[in-house]
């Protein structure tokens, strides 16, 4: 069964609209940090340079999978947003290790925070950013069945939700001064993009080890074979052992 819906090259328009989308939020976020100071920014900043990264893995993934299917990959080449999500669920992983070292080092040794009221505006500008552009990405991704934007698009999520608790954190240090709490966010911030890249690795192992359809999808390819099978007289035809898979867009 195939059920390819749209070709990925443009597919690959959503992946640039998440570059575009990551380059200004890094600009802002940066700009936010350089005014605070905080490494709770710091570390909403460093979940956006891996966006960026992903987001340029995306294009590439997109722009491999529109290959048709040729003598050497009967199939063709849809596959490889598997191993797209799983380099970017890599990724996080080096982030998330990178705020968790970086929080730490900070609640060891904490600093003051300068221009907070400042800093939180231009984080809250760079969130509803990823907000507009990761919920666009994401519906493509579902509507399409493209892994690789549905991944892009649940991490540009993530780094909403990331980004509206860090702003807390860091409205809250400001309002008691209460320093290791910045750190604590950070801390925070960085086991929760571990388990999104956990779910990303996952999620691409079980499509590179060609796992079956879900139980709805499944059903649904019963119906239909079945229907089929209703056409012929009764004993003529039947079917069993079905076995299925999905490759990308293809199933």
């Amino acid at each position: 069964m195939t059920g390819r819906t749209t070709e990925p090259r443009s597919l690959a328009l959503w992946a640039w609209l998440s570059i575009a989308a990551a380059l200004a939020t890094i600009a802002l976020k940066i700009w936010a940090y350089l005014l605070t100071g905080s490494v709770g920014l710091l570390s909403d900043a460093l979940e956006s340079v891996v966006n960026l990264v992903a987001a340029i893995v995306a294009v590439i993934a997109l722009s491999i999978a529109s290959r048709p299917a040729n003598s050497t990959h009967h199939y063709g080449h849809g596959k490889v947003e598997y191993f797209s999500a799983g380099i970017e669920g890599l990724m996080i992983f080096v982030a998330a290790i990178l705020i968790v070292y970086t929080a730490i080092e900070r609640l060891l040794h904490p600093q003051a925070l300068d221009t907070v009221g400042v800093g939180l505006l231009i984080t809250l500008i760079a969130t509803a950013i990823n907000a507009a552009v990761g919920w666009l990405i994401l519906r493509a991704g579902r509507r399409h069945r493209s892994l690789t934007l549905v991944a892009d698009g649940k991490h540009l999520i993530t780094d909403v939700w990331t980004s509206i608790g860090v702003v807390i954190g860091v409205g809250l240090v400001a309002l008691t001064g209460w320093l290791p709490l910045d750190s604590i966010v950070a801390i925070a911030v960085g086991l929760n993009i571990l388990w999104t890249g956990f779910t990303l690795v996952r999620n691409s192992v079980h499509g590179l080890m060609d796992r079956a359809l879900n139980a709805a999808d499944e059903a649904r390819v019963i119906e239909v074979v079945n229907s089929f099978v209703a056409e012929y007289p009764p004993g003529q035809l039947a079917f069993h052992a079905l076995q299925t898979r999905e490759s990308g867009q293809q199933r």
